[in-house]
């Protein structure tokens, strides 16, 4: 298959060395397609997206549904990522968004954020998935002086626009709370919180295991064809025919394999580390003993939280190289921003870190729908590195979309729109090194 990054990054056999991985219960793996099969719906990839449309088209509309990964269930971006379960999903300041979609297509995709937040709490509650979900809401700290007053008025814009309240926490308030370092004040937002991504993975393929809803491993789709009798996917032990088919693979779809999506999506890296576990005496010298979700004010945020067993996780964005070189390379550029925002903990030796891809997409919304004409190939993806939460939601509401359920399926059209290529999309990756060139800039000196 073919990939915009290093293939490093994309091999089943490259298991990303998490802290997650490390402390997820075990789960025996799903074994691989060993002949040819059918299915009404086949889902290609098992992170959130994938297994919550599953889950519906299985359990709601008795839809025959499997499920088809390249290596195991939580592998790619939902095993990995930082485990904050909050909003966002959209590069676009809403501003923006009501320039583009109207105020009231706006007004439906905050509220659709909200509700996203919502359903997988409720679904971790209804399913009794134990994820160490943690924290109350999500703050954004001012790295600069003026970035305060772009706070101010987002709090302020936020009230009057949709009646969503938050709070502004001045430096003192924020150490007052277990937040203490250098920042300028922080804004509160009331929606979001924390939770282990692979438990909440692993949890979510458990209970479709047990529901009856086959989910292949180590069965990756290598080839994609549409024929009279409907598709036909080609695994590397058989070949998989299905009426309809859910592409759920976000930064890790191959190139080239959909005509329908190639050239329309863009994968970024983010990086975690975590550190070993820190004592109180620790988290005092710091002054940062709170649980909640936190990232900064920089376009290229970084992105931190406390853990429950005392570990701190602090990830960031940046960087085009997914090689084993690269990721040495990133490991270094994380570890000495860590120590800069946290110098009381410069002595602290992290004991994981690693990579993954977020995606974008050329109008920075996410899409949800068909990719063929035919409305018989479709897909939910570009969460912009804030999937946690809508790609479960949006797993979902494709559900209701392909069976056709106009009483559940009401996507604010900011989804629905056309899934567009990058301009010129061969050169994707050089947009994406002059924009962390610029952003690098922005965030430093203005």
């Amino acid at each position: 298959m073919k990939y915009l990054y290093d293939t490093h990054a994309f091999s089943a056999k490259n298991h990303a060395p998490s802290y997650w991985r490390d402390t997820a219960p075990e789960l025996a793996d799903f074994p691989n397609l060993s002949n040819d099969t059918k299915c009404d719906v086949a889902v290609i990839g098992s992170g959130y997206t994938g297994m919550m449309a599953a889950y519906r088209l299985a359990t709601k509309y008795q839809i025959d549904v499997k499920v088809f990964e390249a290596a195991q269930p939580g592998w790619g971006a939902s095993g990995r990522n930082g485990g904050f379960c909050c909003m966002g999903s959209t590069k676009l300041s809403y501003q923006q968004m009501i320039s583009r979609y109207g105020l009231e297509v706006t007004k439906d995709f905050f509220a659709a954020q909200k509700q996203s937040v919502a359903f997988v709490k409720s679904f971790l509650e209804t399913h009794n998935i134990d994820a160490d979900v943690t924290g109350n809401g999500e703050i954004e700290l001012a790295h600069k002086a003026n970035r305060m007053d772009d706070l101010r008025q987002e709090q302020d814009f936020l009230a009057k626009t949709f009646g969503h309240k938050t709070h502004i926490l001045s430096p003192d308030q924020l150490r007052e709370t277990g937040l203490a370092g250098d920042f300028h004040g922080g804004l509160h937002n009331p929606t979001g919180f924390g939770l282990h991504p692979l438990k909440y993975a692993r949890g979510l393929a458990k209970l479709l295991r047990d529901t009856g809803i086959e989910i292949f491993g180590n069965s990756p789709v290598t080839k994609w064809e549409k024929h009279v009798d409907g598709h036909h996917l080609h695994t590397p032990q058989g070949i998989v025919k299905a009426n309809h088919v859910i592409m759920a693979t976000n930064g890790y779809t191959p190139e080239n394999l959909s005509a329908n999506a190639a050239g329309k999506l863009l994968p970024a890296l983010s990086s975690i580390l975590v550190t070993r576990p820190l004592s109180k005496q620790e988290q005092q010298d710091q002054g940062w003993t709170n649980t909640t979700t936190v990232y900064d004010s920089r376009i290229l945020l970084h992105y931190f939280r406390l853990l429950p067993d005392g570990r701190f996780l602090f990830g960031g964005r940046g960087g085009t190289d997914s090689s084993a070189t690269g990721e040495k390379q990133a490991e270094k550029r994380v570890r000495a921003d860590f120590e800069k925002l946290f110098p009381a903990w410069s002595h602290v030796e992290h004991t994981h870190f690693w990579q993954g891809f977020i995606c974008l997409a050329n109008d920075l919304v996410p899409y949800i729908g068909p990719i063929n004409k035919d409305k018989t190939a479709w897909t939910s993806l570009a969460y912009h590195g804030n999937g946690v939460a809508m790609s479960g939601w949006a797993g979902s509401a494709l559900a209701d979309e392909i069976a056709g359920d106009r009483n559940q399926s009401k996507l604010p059209t900011v989804f629905t729109k056309r899934f567009n290529k990058f301009p010129l999309p061969a050169l994707r990756l050089h947009y994406l090194k002059a924009a962390y060139a610029f952003y690098q800039i922005k965030d430093e000196w203005l």
